[in-house]
Order: structure tokens, then sequence, then C-alpha cells
């Protein structure tokens, strides 16, 4: 110690009297002090003196100059007189209760609580010991206990432990000095291997002679005594303990009689330390059976009913609503088997695999609650949202799953195949090789002019006309026969269509389906200049009329709006309120309708609908005269959506449905597919999440097993019922129906009378997947509030939470003129339920949690049919309608060839697109352009759940085929190759995530299976021959939709940015990099309002390695390979912050897609480097912001990262849980209690 210098130091005062007293004191150190105690007291008790009457004098203490805290503690290891020990130790007291934090720091580090622990050590060698003394080091370890990350390790080991607990066995009656004991050992029971000890030494019981019944005596000490009872019962020991001595009905009696004269709340903090003893004895399996058995239920429920009135007793309410959920029996779902209700044999079954995996289970045994007890000594808090989720690595480091491995981060440098397999696919580059001379460039350019009065008038004519298709009153009105004679529709053989001369067809497959390009209906005479003429050598070709650039011109600016008139540079800008304007004038009023008679069924297959299941239209509302099944129904007015959805055929719909192949062999047309969607020229704000929503929510399905006696439990739709789903009732239910293409609904329970249970169907040859679902509702009473629970949700956290709102689509708003989806329900939030699955179910992990979405609805009119879906539906038989219709858009200047790349499991064929512009002119410099032209490979919809993908390509392609400038420059920049749908079998079928494989496509890129996986194997294949010929895109982008985050963005792939992230070595050469891979998402940041740059990464992920985008990037070679993710859900920034997101945007970021790849073209041209320097500058600039902000963005499963928002899963407040933090040692600790999620309140709060 510098003892002289001490008074002088720098911002200290010499003539300082508390420093000189310390100088003092100083002096004393050693012998001295002990002989002359009196002096050493004297000193002692003038320097508390001025600490108590003069607070500068603290502060020149503890200055950051001053070393009077280590005289202080040099005397207090010395000293052997007790009154100067007191004095000291009310010095320090005095010190540490001004400023606590920074100054219990100084006193930590110093090693003051090993000198504390020393001295009450010493003390309680004293027989008696002081009870002064030892009131003022416990009151002093308290206040430096949570400060101190070795407290707990110290007090064991120094035997403080055993001094405290007996120190309050011998004064349970002794309140003063009892509550400082109580104090310690809260913050020594936070240690868990001091929880355990505790226990072994009779605390808890001694804990339960403390709690006692309502009183207004002494009330602090109970408050303590709480809350270092519920610090022990965090030991699963301990809370065994608890139990085994009958303590739970203790507990819930002394609760009830707190509540019950607690009438002004006074003592909330003490009715929450009883809760929270409650709630951490039920984490074990043992307190859950004696919380039942104590009626510990009904207790809580009706205290939080009678709390629910009082604001401020939201952390009872919530914390009694975690307990009672945890304790809710688990049940299996209301299911046979939680396997797909549908069948499907592989044609052989993988060795290994989640699908391997499912058909070696047992029978019986695929959804079984566990009955096994978490016995452990490690803490399994049950209510850990993480803890069986499959993204439970996204709660590891930001780190975890970056490649790490250099070898992996640079391209292969050996080809994958022989060039001889990879010859085959030659055949779907034909316009690399075209040469056109059989093809007359003049007579095109005239016959596009001289069509145009032919086009117009045929559109005239239809706009006018009754056009007479199936539909209405007495079975379904959704339900049509179509046609199967020859006269009746015209089909064409053969595998594409182009205007190029013909080239070899390959061998059909021996189940080919209806080809998509040969589906064309001729309706009538009026129609036949748009008929498609075969031409001698097989292929379909159109006749010259059937090229109008006009019309083609007019029917782009009617529907698309924005997607023509993207801005590219200062070009062609359109305002988009103008734009909106104009669609409203458009849409209304609509004056031409179409005359539906019933059934709308396929093939008349009216049988399939015994029963009429929830399309019996009029049914329940009393409507006489309805006709008999075989005769002609009632005629209903619809309007022609051909005005509003130019690219929209209802009757060409019909007719793709019935070339397209489902396992459950669907025979009914989902009435929005049939009718069209017409995007509402409306905003869609996010829902505003409701104070206390989901707690209310939480409270009715505890009622359940309060009062059993409510419950109706009536199944009215099942789809594994043999004699059909619908079942047949009184009227007194909805209706409900999902066997039509892409619906998922397995099951409707009704709970009570208006409130439905609904289980989604697994994913075929899978037992889980249940995200998407889409599902008709009929028999409603008009006004009345329904409430509907998707109950077999898997994912831990959902936009739901966040304000997304399910989509409706009412058919009487249709027949008005409302053809469209709308945003819909109240009340709507996702939690963590009482149903569970096994853990062989679960791929080995603990017994499973599903996850309810729930949502409210009303419904506007009588005798309506509502649909219900995840995100606007997209068919694959709307794919194939869109693809022919896309066929009349085409010019003479555009070349479009449609080719079937493959067929899927399904037998449904795989589309592949091949779009450019055609050569000028025959000349070489022409035809060399023309095949020299860079490539652009796009594909979508390798998960049928993200139907947003779909609606983004349809955009894409859209544009493409546009007659713009911009089109046109785009069509001359590229040849554009895209498979619009990678997994048809997924979509057709329902599924959210797989094939029919029961495996994610979208992770099988590395080694796909060409019987398993054939529309990966075959798109893989296209891309290796590319390689091979030098012809590798220029950009490879994959789209998807996301379910977990707002806005648009990319992932793509950076070896130097996945470098940046991880803690690997890397050379300069290691590193080298064309920073090219970030121009486009920057470009797209810049031009469309969804895209957040925010957003993206371009780390590679270990998880992710066969995915496309990584193996196109590392086995292909193309540095611009990425996956553009839409959000299923809104914006949080730009144009549309607050919003939903709508097919209106979805189509205009397809076009915005388009526009960048143009402007892409202008910078790749450019000889001048100096953007990509930029490029560099900018990811330096953004990438600490980026991880910081967002510490799981490179932790991704399924592609989706966690919700990086607030969650609220269980509506737990847990704010009185701010306890001291755990010590880090070597030491085995117990987990500790979730304590992330927010109450309603502070979800609110921040939203």
């Amino acid at each position: 110690m510098n003892k002289p210098k001490m008074a002088t130091e720098k911002g200290v005062p010499s003539n300082s009297r508390v420093l000189m007293l310390l100088g003092q004191l100083e002096r004393m150190n050693g012998e001295a002090m002990v002989k002359d105690a009196d002096m050493a007291r004297q000193i002692t008790a003038k320097i508390l003196h001025l600490i108590q009457t003069q607070e500068k004098s603290g502060k020149e203490v503890m200055s950051k100059g001053s070393s009077g805290m280590e005289v202080i503690l040099a005397s207090l290891e010395n000293i052997r007189d007790v009154q100067t020990t007191l004095n000291i130790l009310c010095i320090l007291s005095e010190l540490l209760t001004v400023g606590r934090g920074r100054r219990v720091g100084v006193f930590v580090s110093k090693g003051g609580t090993g000198i504390l622990f020393q001295l009450l050590i010493t003390a309680s060698k004293e027989m008696p010991p002081s009870e002064e003394l030892m009131l003022q080091l416990h009151s002093l370890l308290a206040k430096v206990g949570s400060k101190d990350r070795k407290f707990g390790v110290k007090a064991r080991l120094s035997g403080a432990l055993n001094v405290t607990v007996n120190l309050m066995k011998q004064n349970l009656q002794n309140t003063k000095l009892l509550l400082p004991c109580l104090q310690v050992l809260r913050v020594y029971s936070t240690n868990s291997v001091n929880a355990i000890y505790l226990g072994k030494n009779a605390v808890v019981e001694l804990m339960f002679k403390i709690v006692a019944p309502y009183s207004k005596k002494n009330t602090s000490l109970l408050k303590v005594a709480l809350d270092a009872l519920g610090a022990l019962l965090k030991s699963k020991t301990n809370a065994r303990r608890a139990v085994d001595g009958g303590h739970v009905p203790i507990l819930l009696a002394v609760y009830l009689d707190w509540h019950r004269n607690d009438t002004r709340h006074r003592h909330m903090l003490i009715r929450k330390g009883l809760l929270v003893c409650l709630r951490n004895i039920t984490n074990i399996k043992l307190g859950r059976k004696a919380f039942i058995e104590a009626d510990g239920m009904r207790v809580l429920y009706n205290t939080s009913t009678e709390c629910l009135p009082v604001r401020t007793l939201d952390p009872l309410v919530n914390t009694s609503s975690l307990i009672m959920r945890k304790c809710f029996p688990k049940n299996r779902l209301p299911l046979p088997t939680i396997k797909s209700a549908f069948c499907y044999q592989l044609p052989h079954i993988p060795a290994v695999g989640p699908v391997a995996q499912l058909y070696s289970q047992p029978p019986g045994v695929d959804d079984v609650v566990d009955e096994s007890d978490d016995n452990e000594e490690t803490e399994a808090d049950t209510e850990n949202d993480t803890e069986n989720e499959e993204d439970e690595k996204d709660h590891r480091t930001a780190n975890d799953d970056i490649e790490t491995d250099l070898n992996k981060l640079h391209p292969k440098k050996s080809p994958s195949r022989p060039f001889e397999e990879l010859r085959a696919y030659e055949r779907f580059f034909v316009e690399l090789s075209e040469d056109f001379q059989g093809y007359n460039f003049e007579c095109s350019k005239s016959a596009s002019t001289t069509s145009s009065s032919f086009s117009s008038s045929s559109a005239s004519s239809r706009s006018t006309r009754p056009i007479i298709v199936p539909t209405a009153q007495a079975l379904s009105p959704k339900h049509a026969p179509v046609p199967h004679s020859p006269e009746e529709c015209n089909t064409t053989e053969g595998q594409h269509t182009q205007l190029s001369p013909p080239v070899p067809t390959p061998p059909p497959a021996p189940l080919t389906p209806l080809e998509l390009d040969a589906i064309h209906l001729t309706k009538d005479q009026d129609r036949k200049e748009k008929a498609y003429i075969p031409s001698p050598d097989g292929h379909t070709t159109l006749s010259s009329l059937s090229r109008p650039s006009s019309q083609g011109q007019r029917i782009e600016q009617e529907l698309a709006h924005v997607l023509e008139c993207v801005a590219l540079e200062e070009e062609g800008a359109l305002n988009t309120e103008e734009r909106i304007r104009g669609v409203k004038q458009e849409e209304s009023p609509v004056s031409a309708t179409r005359h539906i008679q019933s059934p709308l069924l396929l093939g008349g297959i009216a049988s399939r609908r015994v029963g009429g299941g929830g399309s019996n239209w009029g049914s329940d509302c009393g409507s006489e005269g309805a006709e008999d099944e075989g005769g002609e129904g009632a005629v209903l007015e619809v309007p022609d959506t051909a005005l509003l959805l130019p690219l929209h055929d209802p009757d060409l719909y019909v007719e793709m449905v019935e070339g397209t192949h489902s396992v459950p062999q669907y025979a009914e047309v989902a009435y929005p597919d049939y009718f069209g969607h017409v995007a509402p020229t409306f905003r869609e704000p996010l829902l505003e999440r409701v104070y206390g929503v989901q707690r209310s929510k939480i409270f009715q399905d505890i009622e359940r097993l309060i009062h059993p006696n409510d419950i109706l439990d009536k199944v009215v739709y099942d789809l594994d019922i043999p004699s059909g789903p619908v079942i047949e009732d009184d009227g007194e239910s909805l209706r409900f129906n999902s066997q039509f293409e892409s619906g998922n609904l397995r099951k409707a329970v009704q709970i009570r009378k208006y409130e439905y249970d609904l289980v989604l169907n697994s994913d075929i040859n899978s037992n889980h997947y249940h995200q998407w679902f889409y599902f008709e509702v009929s028999g409603m009473r008009v006004g009345t509030t329904y409430r509907l629970n998707i109950i077999n949700c898997e994912k831990s956290n959902s936009q739901f939470n966040y304000g997304m709102q399910v989509l409706m689509y009412s058919v009487q708003e249709a027949i008005s003129g409302r053809p469209r989806w709308v945003r819909t329900g109240a009340d709507i939030c996702y939690y963590k339920n009482h149903f569970a699955r096994s853990s062989i179910a679960a791929g080995g992990q603990k017994g499973k949690s599903y996850y309810t979405m729930t949502f409210s609805t009303s419904f506007s009119h009588k005798d309506d049919v509502c649909y219900f879906a995840y995100h606007y539906p997209y068919t694959y038989s709307t794919l194939k309608m869109h693809l022919s219709k896309l066929e009349a858009l085409r010019t003479p200047q555009i070349y479009l060839r449609q080719d079937v790349l493959c067929e899927t499991l399904g037998g449904n064929s795989c589309p592949l697109l091949t779009i450019t512009a055609m050569p000028e002119s025959h000349s070489n410099d022409h035809i060399c352009q023309f095949r020299n032209r860079p490539l652009i490979f796009l594909s979508a919809r390798v998960h049928p759940g993200e139907t947003n993908a779909s609606w983004v390509m349809k955009g894409t392609l859209e544009f493409l085929m546009g007659t713009s400038p911009l089109a046109a420059s785009l069509r001359e920049a590229y040849i554009f190759k895209i498979v619009p749908m990678l997994n048809p079998d997924g979509v057709v079928n329902g599924n959210h995530r797989c094939s029919l494989s029961g495996e994610d496509l979208n992770r099988q890129w590395q080694s796909p299976n060409p019987e398993l996986h054939p529309t990966i194997f075959h798109t893989k294949s296209l891309l290796q021959y590319l390689a091979h010929i030098q012809r590798a895109p220029l950009v490879f982008c994959d789209y998807h939709g996301h379910s977990r985050k707002k806005n648009v963005f990319m992932y793509g792939c950076s070896i130097k940015e996945t470098v940046w992230q991880s803690n690997i070595s890397a050379t300069s050469s290691d590193l080298q990099e064309d920073l090219g891979y970030r121009a486009l998402p920057k470009i797209l940041s810049q031009i469309a309002p969804a895209f957040s740059i925010a957003s993206c990464s371009f780390v590679v992920e270990r998880s992710k390695e066969s995915t496309a985008r990584v193996v196109v990037w590392r086995e292909i070679g193309v540095q611009r390979s990425y996956t553009m993710e839409s959000t299923l859900c809104g914006c949080d920034q730009g144009k549309y912050k607050g919003l939903h997101i709508g097919t209106r945007e979805l189509e205009e970021m397809g076009a915005h897609f388009c526009v960048a790849l143009l402007r892409l073209k202008r910078l790749t041209g450019l000889r001048n480097h100096q953007h990509l320097l930029d490029l560099e500058s900018d990811i330096i600039g953004t990438q600490t912001k980026v991880v910081n902000s967002c510490p799981t963005t490179y932790v991704m499963e399924e592609d989706e990262p966690s919700c990086l928002e607030a969650i609220d899963y269980s509506a737990e407040s847990n704010d009185e849980d701010a306890e001291p933090e755990h010590e880090h040692g070597s030491e085995v600790h117990e987990i500790p209690d979730h304590l992330d999620q927010l109450s309603d309140s502070e979800t609110n709060h921040r939203n």
C-alpha cells in the first residue's frame, strides 16, 4: 500500500478529514491495532460518523485515486475487537449502499467477499456468537453476493453455507437475524450445486416452516423466504423433496389464503413468490401429478379469473397460466396415426433418412406420448420453447453452422458426371444451335400487324356473350364435368411448342400425362381464330392470326399494371397511385356474367361428394326445389373474370385439372381456383396485437379440463373415415372440405357451439410438416363469431404472432364481382398447446409439443361458401393454365419454347420454359448474338407451401412475355431457362414441404435420385450440361417463401463473408473473390420497395450444403447463385411498411427482378469495375452492423432463421426472475428456467 501518498492522490483533497483518519488506521494495522483496540475503535467510529453525515466523505473514500477500500479491508482482516469490526462493517454497509453497482464491484475485486466469509467462520466459533456481528455480516453479504460471480463457490468452500443454515435453525423466531440470513441464502441457492447441497441438509423443509398463511406481520421476511425457496426448487432433487413432503397442497392452500385476504393487492410479490415455487415444482412430472391431484388447475384457474380485471395483477395471471399449461395432461392428436392420411408407395425406400425411419417404425407407436419421467439431475424446463424444435440450433452462437472447411468453400475442379450421360440434355438447348433457316422473319412481322383487328373483335364478342359452364344449386356449385370427346377438346402430341424447325421428339414415358402445351379448348366458332393447328411434323404451331401484338399489349396493360412499367434508372416510370386508381376503375362495375350450372365436378364423378360436404350451397337455409344430383341445376350468374384477369380462363382451368394426377384422385375444383383472384386495391395493414388475446385463448383451452361437460367433441370432418370425410349432422355445425387440389385439412372437431379444432394432414410419406392449409367452410350463420384452432402446427414461432392474418375467399363476394382473397381473422395468436408426439415420431428427440394457431372470424353472407388458406393458393393446374395463356401473348419477336423436363413420381409433367428474343434476321451476326446470349436460370416452388414463390414467378414470366421496351431489351440480353414448379406433386397433394418421396427436395441437390427426386435430378443435369459446354448461367435464382421473416431478401454464397463470420484462418489467396455476387441484391434494394438488403446473407452454412443455392455455386461454378425469399407476411420497411404483402406486390417483385437483371447486364457490360470496389466498401460497412443486430442470421433451419422479434408463446411474465447471475466455474449447472418470454403487455409495448 502507498501509505504516505494516500491522502494526496490526484483528485483527492489533501486536507480531507476522512482520509486523514484512514491514514491513521492504516498506520495502526498489524500488532498496533490489537494492542491499542480503543484507539482503533475511536478512529473507526469517527470514520463511520463522517460517512453517515457527509456524503462527500464516502465519495472521497471510493474515488478512483483513493486506496481507502484497501485500508478498510486490511483493517477488517486484522482486527480482533468486536466493536471495531462492527464499526468497519457499518462503514462498508454505508459505502456500498450508495452507488452500489460500481462500489460493490470495487469491493469484490479487492477480495472483500473472501474476507467477509472468513470473518463469518471465525465469528461462528465464538460461544455464543455475537448476534449483532452475525446480523451485520449477513446484511453485507446479501448486498455484495449478487455482484460476485464466484460467490456460491466461495461460500461452499469456506464453510459459510453451514454457518448460515445453522444460524437460521437456531433463530427461526428471531426475525431480525433471520431476514439477512434468508437474503444470503437466496443468493447461495442460485448456484445449482449449492441448491442440491442445501436440500440434502433439510433446508427445503426448513423453508416450508417459514412459509405461512396470510398475515400483516413479517411480510418482508416471507417475501425473501419465498424467493429463496423458489431458487432451491429449481433443482429437481429439491422439487421431489417438496412433493414427497406433501408441500404442493400446502403451497396451493397458502396461495389461496393470500389471494382471498390480500384484497388491496399490497402483497402481490408474496403471491408471485408462491406461484414461482409451484412453477418450479411442476417442472417435474411428479410435481405436475401432485398439482393435478391437489386440484391445482381449478384453484389457479379460479384465482386467475378473479385477477383478470386488475391489470396490475398480470404477473400473477401469466405465471398461473404457465403453470396450468404445463400441467395440462399431454395428449396425442385425435388421429389414428400422425402419418399422412394419404398413402403413396415409393418405387423403393431410401436406406437412411426420415422416410426410412418412418417405414421402419412398428405400427401404432408413431404418436404415443412418452411416459418416462424426467428424473435426471439436469434441468429440462418443460416450457423451454426450443428444447424440441428443429430450429434448436438457432439458440446456439451465430458461428455454429458456418462452413469452416475452405475446400468446401471453393468450387469443385473435377466434373461430377461424364459428358456422355449429359449429352441427352442437349435437346433442351436447341436455341444454342438454332439457325432459323426455315423461318420467314418478314412474314412473321406482317402477320403480327394484320391480326390485331381479328383479335379485338374476338375480345369484344367474348365479353358480351353468355358463357355457359357448369355449376350451382343442386349438389355443389363448383363441380363441372369436363368434356372428353375429341370433338370438344383439340389436343396434339409433342413435347414442345416452338417457332423453330422441328427437333427430334424424345420417346414418351410409359404414363405420360396430358402435355401442357397440348391442352387447348375450342369453345365455339367465334374463337376459332385462336385454334392451335397441328403441323405435319407433329409439333403444335399457331396460325399466323393467333399472334396479335396489339392485343398482347392491351392484355398486359390491363393485368400487369406496374409489372411492365417498373422504372429502370429514369426510364418508363409510372406513378403507383395512378395505376391503383386505374385498377379500381377496371374492377367496378362488372357487367358480363357467366351462367354456372351444377355440378362442378371432373369427369362427371359427382358421387364423390355424397352428403354434400362443405358445399351443399343453400342446403342449410331451407331452400326448396333443389334439383337432383343428375339433373340440371339452377342457373347462377357469376361475373366473367376474364375482364379482370385476362390470363385466367375458368373453363381452361377445369380442363387442366383433369390432366392433373393426385394421390387422393381429387374430383373437385375449388371455387377460388376456378374464379381466379383479383388483387384488392385497398391496403391490408398488419393486424395490431390486442392486449391479452393469447392469454384469453389459453384460458379457454384450460376450461376444457376444468369444465369437461361443456365440450362437445363432435367430429364433423375426417379424412380417415373410409365412408367419406364429410359427416352428416343436424345443420348446427359448420361443414368443412379440402378434397381439391392443394387442399389440406385432415380433421375438424367441434369443441363448443362456435369453436372448432382443425388438424392438418402431414406431407405424404411423412409424419410431420404441418403448416400449409387450404380448406372450405359452409353452413355458417351470419354475424356469428367462430373460433378456429389449427392444433398441430410445428414451428416454434410464427408471423401470426406479429400481425399476419389468414386469407379468406367468399364465393358470394366473387359472384358480386369481387373475386379475391382478403386478409381476415381477429384475436390471432400462435402458442404451444397440450398435444404432443413421441420421441420415436420426433426422430429421437424428447416428446415434441405441437402449437396452436387460432383465429376468430365471422361471415357476412347467408348461404356462403368460404375458403381459408395460409397464403394465396397457386395450384399446379393454375400454372398449366397460365403457361397456356402466356402462349397467346407470344409475338413473332419472342422466342418461347415449352418442354416437358420430366415426369414426377405422381405422373405429372414438370414444365421447362425457354424465353428469349428472336434474332432480327438470318444474318450470321444476328444468329451468333442469339446463340451467345448469357443464360439466366430460374426455378421456384420446390416447397409446396411457399405459394408466394409462384406468384413472384408469375410476375417474372408475364414481364418476360410483355411488349414493353424493357421486356424486349431483357429478352435480347439473355436466354432464360425457367422451371416454374420444381415440386408439382407436393403442390397438387397439399404438402407443405416435401414431394411424394417424403423428403425436402431442396436438401437433395448434392446427390438427387432419378427415381425419387426426378425434377431435381434433371434440373441439376441441365446445369451440369451447361457447365460442361462452358455456358454456365450468369445468374441462378431459386424463388422461395419465408414464414418467419418480413420483406423480400436473398441468400447468396461468398467465401470472404463466410470466413469473416468464422474463426478460421485464411490466406489472401483463399479470399480472392469477385464481389459481383452483391450487385444483384444491391440493385434490387434500390428499385424494389419490398426488398431489404439488411436481411440478406451471403454466408455458406453446413446445414445448407445440399440446397440448390450452395450446390449450384459450388459444383456448377455460378458465382451469382441465390435463394430469393419472399415473406408470407408483410414488410417492416420501405413503401409497404406495416402492410401485408399481396399478389400484386409479389408479381411486382418478379418484374423488379427482371429489371434488376437488365441493369446487371449494363453493369457487367462496363469495363469499369469501380462498382465492385463500392460493393466491397458496402460489405465492410454493413457486415458488423448486420451481424450484431441479427445474431442468428446465419444459423438457419429449413431456410428460416428464428423470428427476430420478441416471442410470446406462453404469455409468461418473468419480471420476478431478476436473479443473481450463475457462477461460472467447473461445476455442473442445472439449466435455468426459460426466461426470455414476454407477457402480452411487453409484446404490445415492443410492437
